[in-house]
């Protein structure tokens, strides 16, 4: 009996949505988010209620993006800062036109293949100063601002400073990148003094404080 069972639940049909929806497509996690006068959609929630909050303060959505992505830079530094990068595109409706912007930027001025190859170098190194770019995100919001923004500058980093300031939960998941990190970056004293404070990254949960990165905004 019990091998004629076993057979029988091999030969039913097998689900590959690993949610229990009761409508919606399967494959989906979350149902779709409505809104009447706008709405935020970050990699963080509170970078997402930083952005709707703009919103609320009569922002329109480029203040929102500027402020959503200083409290990014803040609450997940494994993936983007002040000293990174920056790319936008943004389609103004009373233009009918799309706008795009490359704030990546350049190399140093003092560098350059041929100096490297005189430091005995054949590639660029992946870490410490030598392939560091000059950083575009911040000229990158200004320009954006410049052009679209509709609150005062200043206004946009409120939250990413209060949350520097007083200090913010980790997530689980930028933990995790962090203490890999450590494993590389561990012996770079910028690293070290403000993510191992205590000799270890901080753990999912923890509060975490960044007043250097405060005082910068």
């Amino acid at each position: 009996m019990r091998l004629i069972l076993i057979s029988f639940l091999f030969l039913l049909p097998f689900k590959s949505s690993g949610y229990d929806r009761i409508t919606g497509l399967e494959f989906a996690s979350r149902s779709e988010v409505f809104a009447k006068n706008g709405m935020a959609a970050t990699s963080h929630p509170l970078a997402t209620q930083t952005a709707i909050s703009v919103l609320k303060r009569g922002g329109n959505a480029i203040d929102a993006a500027i402020a959503a992505n200083a409290v990014l830079g803040l609450v997940e530094p494994t993936g983007c800062g002040i000293g990174g990068d920056l790319f936008a595109i943004v389609w103004i409706e009373e233009d009918k036109k799309l706008y795009g912007l490359n704030s990546s930027g350049p190399a140093p001025k003092n560098i350059s293949i041929s100096k490297l190859k005189t430091m005995g170098l054949e590639k660029i190194p992946p870490y410490g100063p030598l392939p560091v770019t000059v950083p575009g995100a911040v000229a990158g919001w200004t320009t954006l601002h410049n052009k679209f923004g509709k609150l005062n500058f200043d206004e946009l980093f409120v939250d990413a400073i209060n949350y520097a300031e007083e200090g913010f939960p980790v997530s689980e998941l930028v933990a995790y990148y962090l203490n890999r990190s450590s494993e590389v970056f561990k012996d770079y004293e910028n690293f070290s003094n403000v993510w191992m404070k205590n000799g270890m990254t901080p753990v999912k949960g923890e509060i975490f404080k960044n007043p250097l990165l405060a005082k910068k905004l």
